[in-house]
């Protein structure tokens, strides 16, 4: 039976959304589960969960973009279970919408810090606690399915989000030799209580979902959860340097759509007199 005991795992921003439902599963594998999540009532709310189902865990109230409390994350680890085998830097958002000629530094530096930086002050700061495990672990990098795909008004977003992709298979060379693995997802469209993409949509128009997403629904944290389990586990023993496109078919897709008549087309669908060229939205 597939399990994680014995394992640590820390997953940033597990205090909701996809990072929550990643935290839950992993502590139904039997994981040491840790979040480090910014906002207060949502440690508070993952905490509780955590401890009504009986997972060994530790919540921090911890903002990953800077370098002392994500060194004082990596301490308290050290001191609880002396060596850290998952990592999972779930973190990331974007800033509002706008035409790239329009957006600011302050822009471009949120969207850095939120979706690119923090990664790397964390990556290297739980690399030597990863180490102390003596047997290898698994880094798991959040990016987007934006990142292998344009998406336009959120440029510097899509932008960050491909560069997680070089972060990731770079660092899979550097660290493969001690056996630690680097792997990314990328997520379409989810689920959660920041994005709820379901509402978009008109109860009469809910089956052009399909029409985009070939397996005919958005996301749901535990799908993203899967991903993690798989990766944090033995079953990916010789996966390192890759991406799980976690998508529906989206990706794979690139244009096609499939009409209600279940006829396929890569052409702009005309229907009530407008033309629709599809919907398409940011992580």
């Amino acid at each position: 039976m597939l399990t994680l005991k014995g394992k640590t795992a820390l997953v940033t921003g597990g205090g909701g959304g996809i990072g929550r439902g990643i935290a839950e599963e992993l502590g139904k594998f039997e994981a040491q589960v840790v979040v480090a999540e910014l906002k207060p009532e949502r440690a508070d709310a993952i905490g509780g969960a955590l401890q009504a189902a009986r997972v060994d865990h530790l919540v921090l109230q911890a903002d990953v973009r800077k370098e002392d409390q994500v060194n004082d994350v990596m301490r308290q680890i050290d001191q609880r279970y002396g060596k850290l085998d998952i990592l999972v830097n779930n973190v990331g958002t974007a800033s509002p919408p706008k035409l790239f000629e329009f957006t600011t530094n302050e822009d471009w530096e949120f969207d850095y810090q939120i979706n690119l930086r923090h990664m790397f002050v964390v990556t290297r700061a739980a690399i030597p606690l990863i180490r102390k495990t003596g047997r290898g672990g698994s880094i798991i990098n959040f990016s987007s399915i934006e990142a292998f795909r344009g998406i336009p008004l959120m440029t510097a977003y899509g932008a960050f989000k491909a560069a997680v992709i070089g972060f990731t298979q770079s660092l899979a060379l550097e660290l493969g030799h001690e056996g630690i693995r680097v792997n990314a997802v990328a997520p379409e469209t989810t689920e959660s209580e920041a994005i709820q993409p379901s509402k978009w949509i008109r109860p009469e128009d809910s089956g052009a979902i399909g029409s985009a997403i070939p397996l005919g629904r958005f996301g749901t944290p535990a799908d993203a959860a899967g991903c993690v389990v798989f990766l944090g586990s033995d079953l990916s023993a010789w996966v390192t340097g890759t991406t799980i496109h976690l998508d529906g078919g989206a990706l794979a897709a690139a244009g096609w759509h499939r009409m209600a008549n279940g006829v396929w087309t890569n052409a702009p669908v005309i229907s009530k007199g407008a033309l629709h060229l599809g919907r398409g939205t940011k992580k």
